[in-house]
């Protein structure tokens, strides 16, 4: 793991991994770059940067009120000119997405192009409530085991998911207290939520801009065929708005699908080979 400073002088942690096309990968909102541990064995042949946003995983806690995609657009931009990468193509999974269209609206000339793993333009209010209910809150379990059980019951829409993979999940994202389990992010990302907060944003009113400035771009989006975050209507809207958008469906997977099933594996080698 290697870190990096941002413009207010917060640590950030992020790895960065093999030769090729730089692909930055950018996490869901309370994960960490862990996320494409499980779509990397597939992508050896490629430059594999993950980044943990300020506040979650390894990466050290900042003042709440910058937990905004401004920010960390900024931050990942920032981890490239650290790098020396004057470009890359953008891996977004959920609020990663979110990332990737913000960027290509405000730095467009720093994307090689764009993959987005379960998140559209719009989000849907059905998807924001579950976030809502969890975000901020420690499991209330006191094992690994217990939480792996509850997250198979818990995950909407996942269906033949092995017991194994709900296991690596929670070991990636909670930290054993020897009191029971705790989120290794920061409990203030919550915030986001609050409508009193001026640095609100889980989900921005209208990016259809943002989703449009992606023109010209090599594009992809994979979506959990039952996912609560991206509407099969928002779905086919931006492949109507694209139609040479690389499009996927991942059966059996809710938000998000861990990139790693076959149809998400397929869309991204295509996608990749459009961006080199």
């Amino acid at each position: 793991m290697q870190r990096f400073r941002t413009f207010d002088g917060v640590s950030l942690a992020y790895r960065d991994e093999g030769a090729g096309v730089p692909v930055l990968c950018l996490a869901g909102l309370t994960r960490n770059g862990t996320d494409f541990d499980y779509v990397a064995p597939h992508l050896r042949d490629v430059r594999l940067i993950r980044l943990d946003y300020r506040g979650r995983g390894a990466s050290d806690w900042a003042d709440p009120a910058t937990y905004t995609l401004q920010t960390e657009a900024r931050d990942a931009l920032a981890l490239l000119d650290h790098l020396g990468l004057e470009r890359a193509a953008i891996l977004g999974t959920s609020r990663g997405g979110l990332l990737a269209m913000f960027l290509a609206a405000t730095a467009k000339d720093r994307l090689l192009g764009a993959c987005l793993n379960d998140i559209g333009p719009e989000v849907a209010p059905e998807g924001l409530e579950v976030i809502k209910g969890y975000i901020g809150k420690n499991p209330g379990v006191r094992s690994f085991e217990e939480a792996a059980t509850a997250r198979a019951v818990f995950m909407f829409g996942f269906r033949n998911v092995p017991a194994s993979r709900w296991m690596e999940e929670v070991r990636r994202h909670f930290i054993d207290t020897g009191d029971g389990l705790k989120i290794n992010y920061d409990p203030d990302l919550a915030r986001i939520f609050d409508a009193a907060d001026p640095g609100a944003d889980p989900a921005p009113p209208d990016f259809w801009p943002a989703f449009d400035a992606l023109a010209g771009l090599p594009l992809a989006c994979i979506r959990g065929a039952n996912s609560d975050l991206l509407s099969p209507a928002t779905f086919a809207e931006m492949k109507r708005r694209r139609p040479d958008m690389i499009a996927a469906e991942v059966p059996d997977r809710g938000h998000v699908p861990f990139l790693d099933e076959p149809q998400a594996v397929a869309a991204i080698r295509t996608w990749l080979e459009a961006c080199r």
